[in-house]
């Protein structure tokens, strides 16, 4: 397993744990499948085939998720001049379009089972390859999210809220299953095979409500949509500490790209400054803000500052005396 802690990884050459970590998915994907899917067959359990299908789709969206991230890692080029970034928002939201298919399928079989009862036998030994199923995908789920989150990579964070919500069908096809069992021994006669549906078709609205978020937070930024709140207003503090060389900024723009944050605004600044002086100043915000965003790209454009106070200046304004500041008329 690979050795790595939230607090390790900032030191770390993050990059390089991407594609082991995908690769590890693919892995423990493809024996889950084959697992669920023999023990599911053998015992007629429909919500531990479900599982298997689950676990299916799991493995496509892990090899897709593979795919991205190497691709994504590739550096700009002729054809792509803003890199690659976004395959793996492409990447996200196919693997939740596939989990919503998958859902779909699952409730489709649960309703079957419900009209037509299929006796389970072995319900113990469901109950085992589940609780596998779970802690498997709870440990390569949490080094999903550590390296995803650590590299903003979305392909891995998608993966990994794959692998997560299988962790919480697994346990619940578990609790069914050993409902069932427990129930043939405190109480012989009585039909709980209904469980075992029932327990696939909340494992199916579960899947939905996860794909429902990944869904949204994928697509958004291949519609360029801007960065969060906070980390727009941390942009603002850093662009704010640099007055008085700074005299306010306008039209601030940002959007993501993959991991990479796309930063571009007008900077204002005294009419008398030279192009040396002011070419230092972008310089030196381009690293400020570097420092807080690992993957950024930053446009400034420079303009002087004539206080002419328009009202797309005037919000982003940091003239400290305001005595200098035009009245207004």
């Amino acid at each position: 397993m690979l050795n790595i802690t939230k607090e390790a990884l900032p030191i770390m050459d993050l990059k390089r744990y991407k594609t082991p970590v995908a690769l590890l998915s693919v892995a423990s994907n493809t024996i889950l499948v084959l697992l669920k899917l023999v023990v599911g067959i053998t015992i007629g359990s429909v919500s531990v085939i479900s599982e298997a299908i689950h676990s299916g789709v799991d493995l496509v969206a892990a090899l897709i998720a593979l795919f991205s991230v190497r691709k994504s890692a590739k550096p700009a080029d002729r054809d792509h001049p803003f890199g690659h970034g976004k395959v793996e928002n492409v990447s996200g939201t196919i693997e939740a379009f596939l989990i919503l298919f998958a859902a779909g399928w699952i409730i489709a079989e649960a309703v079957h089972k419900l009209r037509f009862p299929r006796e389970i036998t072995s319900a113990g030994l469901g109950v085992g390859v589940m609780f596998l199923s779970a802690a498997l995908n709870m440990v390569v789920s949490h080094l999903l999210f550590v390296v995803g989150r650590a590299t903003d990579s979305v392909a891995l964070e998608a993966d990994a809220w794959h692998l997560r919500t299988d962790v919480y069908t697994s346990i619940g096809v578990l609790l069914g299953l050993f409902s069932i069992w427990l129930g043939r021994r405190l109480m012989p006669g009585v039909d709980l095979a209904w469980i075992d549906p029932v327990a696939a078709i909340v494992v199916a609205l579960l899947i939905i409500r996860a794909a429902y978020g990944m869904v949204i937070r994928s697509a958004r930024d291949i519609l360029d949509h801007s960065l969060p709140d906070e980390e727009v207003s941390q942009l603002k503090k850093i662009i704010a500490r640099r007055t008085p060389s700074v005299f306010g900024f306008h039209d601030l723009k940002t959007r993501k790209g993959g991991s990479t944050r796309f930063v571009e605004f007008h900077l204002l600044v005294d009419p008398k400054m030279s192009v040396d002086d002011s070419h230092r100043v972008t310089q030196i915000l381009d690293e400020d803000i570097g420092r807080v965003f690992s993957e950024v790209e930053v446009t400034i454009h420079i303009e002087p500052c004539d206080r002419s106070c328009l009202p797309k200046c005037s919000e982003n304004c940091l003239i400290s005396d305001r005595s200098l500041r035009p009245k207004k008329t």
